[in-house]
């Protein structure tokens, strides 16, 4: 199996150094404290990571740097809690980290983490006291709500009067939806409070998480250590059997993010919930009072959210694009038991009607490569996977005569790299279909060798920025073979393999004491490590750079925040001999006269201006860290805000024919707005006329 491409953002990471004297000073009562578990498992991390890691490292002073500059970001990337005085304070141990990693030392990870876990608690409990005076929703002042490019404040009244700020736009949030100052102070302390007892809850294993994800992703994106908890969190994702809403959750900043969706899930069943979401509040029931999560660890928001199969879980979400002051949307969702491998392909017929001529289409939406390896290796003849789902509907297809296929990877993050090789196989008679190479720069060649071939027809694949891992292996192969149209927009670019490894197991190699002091296991959790790499059959690395498009269509999604690229640690870009293969066919001649078009269409597409608009949108809400904490301009923010993503939804809706929408109105399901699949298909229409 190929690990989840896409990564969750989350405040875990991973870390380990030794601390100046002061700084173990601060391990007094009450504090957290590293235990000896954690140093051993500190210690077969860093040698795992130098030793059997795809990517070749040194522990020295330069990644000593990276990985005390991502604990900082880790706990306070807002700059709202600690003090410079204390970062000052901090720096001591940058270029310390490497020595002390190696060796397991752990107490300066643990101090650093007790002075953010003070300043936390004080500024929290500062926030409670602000809500029992008097706040001036009419005086004339700004709030810089993003401060990650200020500097660490300076002095404690600077902090206060940063504080005090924050307080008063948290109560502006609530005031424009409910104008009541005393319920809304009430609806604050339960939130601060929470957040106070949340932060009692810490234990070291928590504080180990985090500095240990700060060391492995300053190596690698895709190389992770898991704590116990988290490493039975990843595997029950990987047994693809649980019962919730089908939605993995990460944290950023301070709240808790939708990062994916399970398709075939409750969450993804219900189309009002997105990758990127935020979740604000969570009810229990239809009519259940909603808890404020915002700030919460990851843990404890999984366990209100997931729940029995059949009892509702309701949602308070901010959806992708939408800021702090626009209005939070609510969903009801019935939980079921999520099982991953009926994650299936599904078909659609969708039909054009181009200069008088009519072409039948068949999309084949494909969530994830996914293969019921249990059943497979018990002998069962029908077991389940993506190519035999696949070549079941492409011969219903056949069969009702589609003029054309279209594979939908979009958000398809990956899978099974046996199930990539051989739907692949699908659409050609046999060869090579992706290389490997592995850790002792051995290649392995994986091809396809059956010579039959499932549909010959014309055939498109759509891509998106969040298709990734065995979705660009297949796409690579199908474009590399001039099979089919790559249509959409560059993908993610995950080009490595990771293998799980049990620290148990590790340890128990090198200290049978220690192995024996664990029966059950998991008691230094998981490292998962990367181990080889992907390259096309052309030599060419999917890693870093994915699979760009024969034609780009526009995506909401944007590249310079997701993908490969965008993380510094992740394994460069290269190129190693190619294979011997035969490509079937070209589309160089044709793709410029369809990319031409394509682009007539677009110059009068109301949805082409939908994407140009909202893109625009998306960039100067990147640009804006501040807002007017004046309750009119507050108020009057959010009315312009809602009337202009208004605008922008009517656009899309006229261009797909549905009607527009007026204030107070939904958008409705989010699929019925998908204008890429219905550009692909026409863009796949136009090669069939031409050939016709």
């Amino acid at each position: 199996m190929l690990k989840k491409s896409i990564p969750l953002l989350s405040i875990f990471g991973l870390l380990i150094f030794t601390a100046p004297k002061n700084l173990n000073a601060q391990n007094a009562a009450g504090q957290l404290h590293p235990d000896d578990k954690q140093a051993e498992a500190s210690r077969i991390v860093s040698k795992l990571i130098t030793t059997a890691n795809y990517k070749s490292i040194t522990l020295n002073d330069s990644i000593s740097a990276l990985i005390y500059d991502r604990y900082i970001k880790s706990l306070d990337i807002n700059h709202n809690y600690l003090l410079a005085a204390d970062v000052d304070e901090f720096d001591k141990l940058k270029y310390k980290l490497d020595d002390n990693i190696k060796a397991g030392e752990l107490a300066g990870a643990f101090g650093i983490f007790n002075v953010y876990q003070k300043r936390f608690k004080e500024r929290w409990t500062y926030a409670l006291s602000l809500l029992d005076k008097n706040t001036d929703l009419n005086k004339k002042e700004t709030y810089v709500y993003d401060r990650r490019d200020l500097p660490f404040i300076k002095t404690q009244q600077e902090m206060d009067e940063n504080w005090r700020k924050r307080v008063k736009y948290d109560l502006l949030n609530l005031s424009v939806v409910v104008a009541d100052m005393d319920k809304n102070k009430q609806t604050l302390k339960k939130r601060y409070q929470s957040l106070l007892d949340q932060a009692e809850k810490m234990t070291g294993q928590d504080v180990f998480q985090i500095f240990m994800g700060a060391f492995t992703n300053s190596v690698d994106p895709h190389t992770n250590y898991f704590n116990p908890f988290y490493a039975q969190q990843f595997n029950i994702q990987m047994a693809r059997s649980l019962e919730g809403i089908g939605a993995t959750l990460g944290i950023e900043d301070e709240y808790v993010t939708i990062s994916a969706l399970t398709a075939g899930g409750p969450a993804a069943k219900s189309k009002q919930v997105g990758i990127n979401d935020r979740i604000l509040a969570v009810a229990q029931g239809k009519d259940g009072e909603f808890e404020d999560i915002v700030g919460w660890r990851l843990e404890n928001a999984v366990s209100v959210i997931r729940g029995q199969k059949g009892s509702v879980v309701r949602l308070k979400l901010l959806p992708k694009g939408k800021s702090a002051t626009d209005e939070p949307t609510i969903v009801d969702i019935v939980r079921d038991k999520v099982i991953l491998e009926e994650q299936s392909a599904k078909k659609e017929i969708r039909t054009y009607n181009t200069n008088g001529k009519t072409t039948k289409i068949g999309v084949i939406t494909i969530p994830s490569f996914y293969m019921d390896f249990k059943a497979y290796e018990a002998g069962n003849q029908n077991y389940k996977s993506t190519t035999r789902d696949v070549k079941l509907i492409l011969d219903t297809l056949k069969a009702m005569k589609v003029d054309g296929v279209m594979i939908d990877l979009r958000q398809d993050g990956g899978g099974s790299l046996t199930e990539a090789i051989a739907l692949t196989g699908l659409f050609i008679k046999s060869g090579p279909v992706v290389q490997v190479r592995n850790t002792r720069g051995q290649v392995q060649v994986d091809q396809d060798r059956d010579t039959s071939v499932t549909y010959a027809g014309p055939l498109a694949v759509v891509v998106d920025r969040y298709s990734a891992s065995a979705s660009e292996i297949f796409a690579a192969a199908i474009q590399d073979y001039g099979r089919g149209l790559i249509l959409g927009s560059q993908t993610y670019g995950k080009g490595t393999v990771q293998t799980q490894l049990s620290l148990d197991r590790a340890v128990a190699n090198t200290n049978e004491d220690s192995a024996a002091d664990s029966p059950e296991g998991n008691k230094f959790g998981q490292l998962n490590l990367t181990m080889a790499k992907f390259y096309r059959i052309t030599g060419s690395s999917t890693q870093h750079k994915g699979v760009t498009p024969d034609i780009d269509l526009p995506s909401l999604i944007q590249a310079s925040k997701y993908g490969e690229d965008t993380e510094p640690s992740a394994l460069p870009w290269d190129t190693i001999a190619k294979t011997d293969y035969k490509p079937v066919g070209s589309f160089d001649n044709i793709i410029p006269s369809l990319t031409k078009l394509h682009n007539e269409r677009a110059k009068s597409s109301p949805a082409y201006q939908y994407f140009t608009d909202m893109i625009a949108y998306l960039n100067r809400n990147e640009m804006v860290k501040n807002i007017s904490l004046t309750e009119t301009d507050f108020k009057k923010q959010r009315e312009t805000n809602e009337a202009a993503a208004r605008n922008r939804d009517n656009l899309i809706r006229k261009a797909m024919g549905l009607p527009t929408l007026k204030k107070g109105e939904t958008n409705g399901k989010k699929d019925d707005l998908d204008f890429t699949k219905r550009e692909a298909g026409q863009i796949l229409t136009d090669y069939i006329l031409s050939n016709k």
